[in-house]
């Protein structure tokens, strides 16, 4: 029997207004989570696909190291 459990992981983002215009932002717990945007929504909603695509590789990564993974939804707060 396969019990599916969704879990909602909270990441903390650091979000800096960038000199030449709109922002940038780096997620503190995943560093290879990076994004930009014009507007502070725009570079949330831009961080949260950049979270949803490290996530991505680091479960087929440990897939391919034989270890089960399950990635459901990412939430950002600011």
């Amino acid at each position: 029997m396969k019990i599916n459990i969704n879990l909602v992981m909270k990441y903390t983002i650091i979000l800096e207004k960038e000199e030449e215009g709109g922002y940038s932002a780096q997620c503190l717990e995943l560093p290879g989570a990076i994004s930009q945007g014009e507007s502070k929504e725009e570079t949330i909603e831009n961080m949260k696909i950049a979270i949803e695509a490290v996530l991505e590789v680091l479960s087929q990564e440990a897939e391919r190291l034989g270890k089960k993974t399950d990635i459901s939804k990412v939430e950002v707060s600011v």
